[in-house]
């Protein structure tokens, strides 16, 4: 039977029950306050005592208040319907509240039981299936969407019925089926899951082997990521975070988009609802909206719901990976979410770690991105979870717990810097201190080397020591003068210069530049290599000003010419100060 309890105490969201049963560990239960129930999660239990987060504003609460436990955890209702919907962390539809906002209590059904859906058997009567297995499919738009057998369920089944091609409303039982014990189980087009428990309905969990395009050269040409890869994008507000995530979302290879605004600034909440219906899909001329799942709760709603926004999003990628399908995962910001734990921990009196973080955020953040990753499924099939998350460490100090424990467990690190925003030079990913421990696997190399051609991580990494090396001539440079260095750190940070205008800075805007497919990558960096291994001599005007605009040609043809045709006058002066002083 489930358990009841009564308030006791209550410090904001942090309510105290004294219960008259057992309860669970992140078990759900509701709170009665007048005609509101206010829905809540167990997490901490000490004898008869349940200290529970209120997923709602406490205010107006009471000791005495009445408490059901449902002997559940916080579960995500998975079936046809979800692409194309905006949900927030506790997966109410935001397109069916009553309102602007959604009211205390108020909690509306995630998908549509009424929409019919055009649903086609793939398993036959007999065959033998187990937990995820393709019982058929139905279109959502144009994606194929699996009805699978429930992951909940234990052993092997065998398949009794299947309703044959027609259509069904994800209510209406498709396939029945019966256990090792000749007991029979109905099967529906929805299923739910908890979603602080990984789906782990796969054969295998193998190292990924290929990249995942993102158009973006700063990633994909000096530090790509793998499909079913972890990254995460830290810097300081303003330096552009969103934005990179955005162009990746559009831009990136991928089946399903997942976006998780967890504890965002309602205006930068706002232009996701308001832009992505609007965005078209460059791989499929169709509206990016129609494969996307946008899971939103902003700064100002409780932090349990902070908390469950990013749980329920990487349920859903799961969900879409037992499919075959490849999906992204872009969660903006994962700051907020461990600011949620700091706060929920703190009003537990626990003992604080690093900046009053929980002592165990690591392991927090570490299981969470572990989830990610590319599987095999029980069908021979692949499908992949790629997640990418920001953090917002308070003034740029990439040394924070948060970074830190990032650091750990996520395999790519694009560094914003505050100096190139300023600069405008975007994307202001720091090449320098980026990397992708990604290049040193031998698969991915192989995948490189036969994708885009030989020798391609030797020509990234000479291209990186360019930069390196361009970024140290910089500085002498500024601390000496221009007379006081030789010539060749001049030599050295102009080509440096010429790899950050041509490859690091890319407009999101622009019609051609906003998407750069490998191919085109392959040609802009063999092309600015092959100038800078050029051996050039500043001794004669003449030649210094040949180059220049022959320089200027090949980028005006990359569409570069609006930035430096505007300064060739501004260089073509340098030069003339540096002839005039012997050099």
């Amino acid at each position: 039977m489930k358990s009841t309890g009564k308030v006791t105490g209550i410090v904001s969201n942090l309510v105290t029950v004294e219960t008259d049963g057992p309860v669970a560990q992140n078990e759900i239960c509701y709170i009665t306050l007048g005609e509101t129930r206010l829905m809540a999660e167990v997490i901490k239990v000490n004898g008869k005592n349940a200290a529970v987060q209120v997923f709602e504003s406490t205010r107006g609460l009471k000791n005495g208040c009445m408490v059901e436990f449902e002997d559940r955890m916080l579960e995500a209702t998975l079936g046809p319907g979800l692409l194309s919907s905006s949900y927030d962390g506790l997966q109410n539809d935001l397109t069916t509240m009553t309102g602007v906002f959604l009211k205390r209590g108020e909690y509306t059904d995630p998908l549509n039981h009424e929409k019919l859906w055009d649903f086609t058997p793939i398993a036959n009567t007999g065959d033998k299936v187990s937990a995820a297995d393709w019982l058929g499919e139905v279109k959502e738009g144009w994606l194929p969407h699996k009805i699978m057998v429930p992951f909940s369920f234990k052993g092997e089944y065998t398949v009794k019925s299947i309703v044959p091609e027609g259509q069904y409303n994800i209510d209406h039982v498709i396939a029945v089926l019966t256990d090792e014990n000749g007991e029979d189980v109905n099967v529906t087009m929805t299923q739910k899951w908890p979603v602080k428990v990984a789906i782990k309905n796969y054969r295998e969990k193998p190292r990924p082997s290929r990249i995942m395009e993102t158009g973006v050269r700063v990633i994909d040409t000096l530090n790509p990521i793998a499909e079913g890869g972890t990254g995460f994008i830290p810097g300081p507000f303003g330096c552009g975070k969103t934005v990179l995530q955005h162009a990746i979302a559009k831009q990136g290879d991928a089946d399903v988009i997942v976006m998780a605004a967890c504890g965002e600034r309602a205006n930068e909440v706002v232009e996701i609802f308001t832009e992505f219906p609007e965005l078209i899909d460059p791989h499929t001329g169709r509206h990016l909206m129609e494969r996307t799942t946008i899971i939103c709760n902003t700064s100002n709603m409780p932090v349990a719901a902070r908390e469950a926004s990013v749980y329920t999003a990487m349920t859903i990628c799961e969900y879409y990976r037992a499919m075959g399908l490849k999906v992204l995962l872009l969660a903006d910001s994962t700051s907020r979410w461990a600011q949620a734990l700091r706060e929920m921990s703190n009003r537990m009196e626990e003992l604080p770690g690093a900046d009053a973080f929980p002592v165990d955020l690591s392991a927090i953040i570490s299981n969470f991105y572990s989830r990610a990753g590319m599987v095999i499924l029980n069908n021979g099939k692949t499908g992949s979870v790629t997640f990418i998350g920001t953090v917002s460490p308070a003034g740029g100090n990439l040394k924070e717990p948060v970074t830190e424990s990032t650091k750990k467990a996520a395999r790519c690190f694009y560094a914003l810097e505050q100096n190139r925003a300023d600069k405008k030079r975007y994307p202001a990913v720091n090449p320098i201190d980026s990397y992708s421990k990604y290049l040193e696997y031998p698969e991915i190399q192989e995948y490189l080397s036969e994708k885009i051609t030989k020798g391609w991580v030797e020509m990234v990494e000479k291209a990186k020591n360019i930069i390196r090396k361009g970024k140290e001539a910089n500085e002498q440079i500024n601390i000496l003068g221009d007379d006081g260095v030789p010539m060749s750190y001049h030599e050295v940070f102009w080509k440096s210069e010429l790899i950050d205008f041509v490859i690091l800075q890319q407009d999101a805007f622009d019609a051609i530049d906003a998407l750069c497919p490998l191919e085109r990558q392959k040609y802009m960096l063999e092309l600015v290599l092959g100038i800078c291994d050029r051996e050039f001599t500043f001794d004669d005007f003449e030649k210094c000003r040949d180059f220049f605009k022959e320089l200027i040609n090949i980028l005006r043809q990359m569409n570069y010419s609006e930035f430096l045709g505007e300064n060739f006058n501004k260089y073509q002066e340098q030069l003339n100060n540096l002839l005039s002083n012997g050099k």
